[in-house]
């Protein structure tokens, strides 16, 4: 549990195949440093979220230029997290570099492959917390995560259908484990990669935001009762929505654990646990991914995010410190939330990938007159005078 601005960094050993040695107490991150259809993202703008339908929405269909099949992500990442003005932390994440080593030979997936989980707990952390300790089972031994060494198209269909397996399993789990509070429950949103494909799953209020050319183009979708579909969702589903808030209670319309709200099991509820899922095929355009819990998106835009990593990894090129800063900037604009954000980049270098607003002013020349004719035969004398 983070208790101040300090992150601690904690790389763990192998995980054994049962999944279930993973610690809680005590640990900010699991690191491992190494190598329902939804709407088309949209771009963020820096202004009003009115603003949103006039932008030009970068093409997140399937590429295949050549620059796309050549490119191979260079994975790295950084992430922070603070308690911000809140009494408790209740948030957690994941953060996996070099998924295949983590697993060893329980997973066989194209490379290179990482896992990220944001996971923003409420009515108590222990919804959170047992996504932390449990999410690697949850997500690849008992969801059945496919093996393949290629990427086609039934691999990303049989990995979406694993993803979505581990949400709802999560779910149902959190509602028989007799430990946790029936009115405790966490959104969640994950990140895979595996190869050149970007997988993010969401359930919630935490945001996926890509950084394609320094442009921000959302990955999830917050799901709130004011976002129109859930809206609709709810109502049809006989819940209602009042001040805001699903059922006069919570500020989300998905969300895994809070079974003090849902429905007996198999009927339909206005809260529900399915993910919603949005893919891409990454290329040399693509940057870096920010995935955080809503504290910093309820204070800035996707595309003030953006930015502000973007000009910080050209400065130091530390992913860690980026995160940080992300955090430190939501504080500033006095988000009421915990914080969690991480930053993963795609490329081992983005001092290229600047704006041209971005780029150093170059250095002016300083022109020098010539010498008269005259000078010159004076300067001569001089320095045959000397001899």
């Amino acid at each position: 549990m983070v208790a101040g601005p300090e992150v601690m960094n904690q790389v763990l050993p192998m995980l054994e195949s049962s999944f279930h040695r993973c610690p809680v107490k005590g640990v900010d991150e699991v690191v491992v440093v190494g190598a329902a259809v939804s709407p088309p993202p949209t771009v963020a703008s820096p202004k009003a979220e009115s603003l949103v339908d006039l932008i030009e929405v970068p093409d997140l269909e399937l590429k295949t230029s050549s620059q796309t099949l050549n490119f191979v992500p260079n994975i790295r990442s950084g992430s922070f997290a603070d308690i911000g003005p809140r009494r408790y932390m209740e948030d957690e994440h994941i953060r996996i570099d070099d998924l295949s080593g983590h697993l060893g030979s329980l997973l066989l997936c194209p490379a290179p492959n990482a896992f990220y989980g944001v996971f923003d707990g409420h009515g108590g952390s222990d919804a959170a917390a047992y996504m932390k300790r449990h999410a690697m089972r949850l997500f690849f031994e008992d969801s059945e995560f496919p093996n393949a060494i290629e990427e086609d198209d039934f691999f990303s269909e049989s990995v979406e259908n694993a993803i979505r397996k581990g949400f709802l399993s999560a779910d149902l789990a959190l509602a028989d484990d007799s430990v946790i509070s029936r009115s405790s429950g966490t959104t969640a949103l994950t990140a895979l990669i595996f190869g050149r494909q970007l997988l993010v799953a969401n359930a919630g209020d935490c945001r996926a935001v890509l950084c394609r050319k320094g442009i921000a183009v959302e990955m999830s979708c917050d799901h709130r009762p004011t976002y129109d579909a859930e809206h609709q969702r709810v109502t049809d589903c006989g819940g209602y929505i009042e001040d805001g808030y699903l059922n006069g209670v919570l500020s989300v319309t998905r969300a895994l654990g809070d079974w003090d709200m849902k429905m007996p099991q198999g009927s339909p509820s206005p809260l529900i646990a399915e993910p919603e899922f949005r893919q891409t095929i990454l290329s040399e355009d693509d940057e870096f991914l920010i995935i955080g819990c809503d504290g910093i998106w309820d204070v800035m835009t996707s595309q003030h995010a953006v930015t502000l990593v973007r000009k910080g990894l050209r400065r130091h090129d530390d992913p860690d410190r980026c995160a940080r800063e992300l955090a430190m900037e939501a504080k500033r604009l006095q988000t009421f939330d915990n914080l969690t954000v991480i930053v993963i980049c795609f490329t081992s270098e983005l001092s290229g990938c600047l704006l041209p607003s971005e780029q150093a002013p170059s250095r002016r020349i300083r022109s020098c007159k010539s010498l008269s004719a005259e000078a010159l035969c004076n300067l001569r004398r001089l320095l045959e005078s000397d001899q």
